[in-house]
């Protein structure tokens, strides 16, 4: 019996590196692949705070993101690509979404603060994801990158605890995933 032709990548689609269950990379393909199949891949962000700790980066996604787009998150990051680290990941989302960058004389100082697998579904579909949060102290300009972030703001961690208390909003589910292993209730004492 003949097999339906494989579906062809949008040529412009971006190629991201795909892992095994076990969070090992084993290669790369299309995004639009890792999502349509629901293969393992990773992402990594970064969850901006003050440098006081009194405040942390809340930031709305745009409506025409292709996973989440309209909800909540606090950490700015991203798909990891061919060849990189979760780090350098963070290290360029950061850059990307939110305009922070570091220089040569003084480099960003990011510090892994929570690493988690995180096996659910976006759309109907599968969505698999090894997921690695790092923090950032900051207290800097911030630069929305307009295809990315709508609105942001500088909440307490009281009260983004109290928004991820009610389900019904519209929060990025694998960073509540990430926020429980952070043991997030614990955030307002650091």
């Amino acid at each position: 019996m003949d097999q339906p032709p494989a579906a062809q990548p949008n040529p412009s689609d971006e190629v991201v590196a795909v892992y095994d269950r076990d969070g090992n990379p084993i290669g790369q393909t299309p995004r639009s692949v890792v999502y349509r199949d629901g293969l393992w891949h990773a992402s990594a962000g970064v969850l901006v705070r003050s440098t006081d700790g009194q405040h942390v980066y809340v930031h709305r996604r745009t409506a025409c993101k292709t996973v989440f787009g309209g909800h909540h998150d606090c950490i700015a990051g991203g798909v990891v690509d061919p060849g990189e680290s979760p780090y350098e990941t963070a290290v360029r989302e950061v850059g990307e979404e939110l305009g922070i960058f570091g220089t040569k004389d003084a480099p960003l100082r990011l510090e892994e603060i929570a690493r988690t697998t995180w096996d659910g579904q976006w759309d109907g579909r599968a969505l698999r994801c090894h997921l690695f949060a790092f923090e950032l102290r900051y207290d800097g300009p911030i630069h929305h990158q307009p295809s990315e972030i709508a609105d942001g703001w500088w909440w307490t961690p009281e009260e983004l605890d109290a928004h991820l208390q009610d389900p019904s909003w519209l929060f990025v589910p694998d960073t509540r995933v990430l926020l429980a292993d952070y043991c997030w209730r614990s955030v307002s004492q650091k």
